[in-house]
């Protein structure tokens, strides 16, 4: 690094493009008390969490920001010839976020922090341009934040989806294959049946036992409670004189002891296995038919409240947007991370709650980010409440969770970015910053209340 007062390094910072316009005295000044620094490809600038003393005015070459999440380092800004990097005037930043590093062979030109602030008195012109850069340097930093928090969320949904998805994928691939077997044996039983020629007062008997069949509630039983019932239809039909092979295929229905009963005083003893095994069969095809179409109704749900979580048809200007729909959107996609830790989600939203103008792809991040963050903080076994209710004019959804709460030392920083409480790979320290800037965006409010045992985040918005 070497000292910068000749007038060379006058002109070099009058073709700079950030701050070439300022007049010729401010730039003066700013040779005098800046230094030259010549970098070489990979050389680091500025290490993570270090504190933040320069600004860098990039001369020539470039150099890059990388922020390691977890996954390895990733570039998030890049800065050539003519860009500004490190501290500017009035910026609120105190330590580097990640590496910084020189990505050619470069040059930058370098003013300390304790030089900022007599430079803000001494140079008006350069420090409006330099703070022109602040903002728009704020607006990018914003824009890839975000993105970079949408791919990691995506990421977790895309998870959570894969093990939801599966579930009700195996369950139909199951009851598939036992539909097969089961209409094999209607097709059997059909035609046995049709060959005892039964009177028409025997066939309305069978046609009632099937009635009664279908007609059961079906009924939760433990696979011991399974087992016993098949062991007692297995004596059922044993005490009748007739195979016992059809015991499993019967235990797995409704039917009743009455209506077995009812079966073998109407119907003859030769005729009363195909009989049961008809109606079994029969029952057995309906209900897997069933299972096969709930779980398709289940793969239908999860895409649809994916779809609406990310918000594929979303619009580029505010609209009327219904919460309800959004929150229990978020509670499905974030369900088998529920699941994993056995944490108990509950969503209780006032009757007729009111929309809200504003964006449903940001209000689906802002639901996501604060529901996740919940269900990392809930102990296992623990319980998270989302509650949604009109409040006077606002609409204020609350998520609560029971877990250790967030220490007092530290809950003025929650909301910074980069700051973080979970180890490296589990968080970027960006949710909840961008939480608030999306809550802030959509013209709304969000803090907190914390004690062991209960943290509760509320986001208020006006009512439309």
């Amino acid at each position: 690094m070497e000292e910068a007062t000749d007038n060379n390094m006058i002109q070099r910072l009058a073709a700079h493009a950030a701050i070439g316009s300022a007049p010729q005295d401010e730039l003066a000044w700013l040779a005098r008390h800046g230094a030259l620094r010549a970098l070489q490809t990979g050389e680091i600038v500025s290490h993570k969490g270090w504190p933040v003393e320069w600004m860098y005015l990039v001369l020539s070459g470039r150099m890059a920001l990388f922020i390691d999440r977890g996954a390895g380092p990733n570039k998030l800004v890049e800065w050539h010839s003519g860009d500004v990097a490190g501290l500017l005037p009035y910026s609120r930043i105190t330590v580097a976020p990640g590496n910084s590093m020189a990505l050619d062979p470069s040059e930058v030109f370098m003013l300390h922090r304790d030089q900022i602030r007599e430079m803000t008195r001494e140079c008006f012109e350069l420090t409006t341009l330099l703070v022109h850069r602040l903002i728009d340097r704020a607006r990018l930093f914003t824009s890839a934040e975000l993105q970079n928090e949408k791919m990691i969320s995506l990421g977790k949904l895309s998870a959570g989806l894969a093990h939801e998805l599966n579930n009700p994928a195996s369950a139909i691939e199951r009851s598939v294959s036992l539909l097969t077997d089961r209409l094999e044996d209607s097709e059997a039983a059909t035609l046995a049946l049709g060959m005892s020629r039964l009177s028409e007062a025997q066939l309305a008997a069978v046609e009632t036992i099937r009635e009664r069949c279908l007609a059961a509630h079906a009924t939760e039983r433990s696979p011991l409670e399974q087992l016993d019932r098949e062991e007692a239809i297995a004596d059922w039909l044993s005490v009748h004189g007739l195979a016992t092979g059809d015991a499993q295929m019967l235990a797995d229905t409704e039917i009743s002891f009455d209506a077995l009963e009812a079966a073998a005083q109407s119907v003859p003893g030769e005729a009363l296995a195909s009989t049961l095994r008809w109606a079994a069969s029969g029952c057995a095809v309906r209900r897997l038919a069933s299972e096969i179409h709930g779980s398709a109704m289940r793969i239908s749900s999860l895409i649809l409240a994916v779809k609406g979580f990310t918000h594929m048809d979303q619009a580029i200007t505010a609209e009327q947007i219904d919460l309800v729909i959004g929150l229990r959107n978020a509670v499905t996609v974030l369900n088998a991370k529920a699941r994993e830790k056995s944490v108990k989600v509950t969503l209780e939203i006032d009757d007729a709650l009111p929309q809200v103008l504003g964006y449903a792809a940001e209000f689906n991040q802002i639901w996501g980010n604060l529901i996740d963050n919940a269900l990392d903080a809930a102990p296992n076994g623990g319980c998270v409440a989302v509650r949604a209710a009109r409040e006077n004019d606002r609409v204020v959804v609350r998520i609560v969770d029971d877990g250790a709460g967030i220490p007092a030392a530290i809950r003025s920083k929650i909301f910074d970015p980069f700051f973080t409480t979970k180890p490296v790979g589990q968080g970027t320290g960006l949710g909840l910053d961008i939480t608030r800037r999306l809550v802030s965006h959509n013209d709304g409010g969000i803090d907190f209340e914390s004690e062991p045992g209960r943290t509760e985040f509320r986001v208020s918005l006006p009512a439309s």
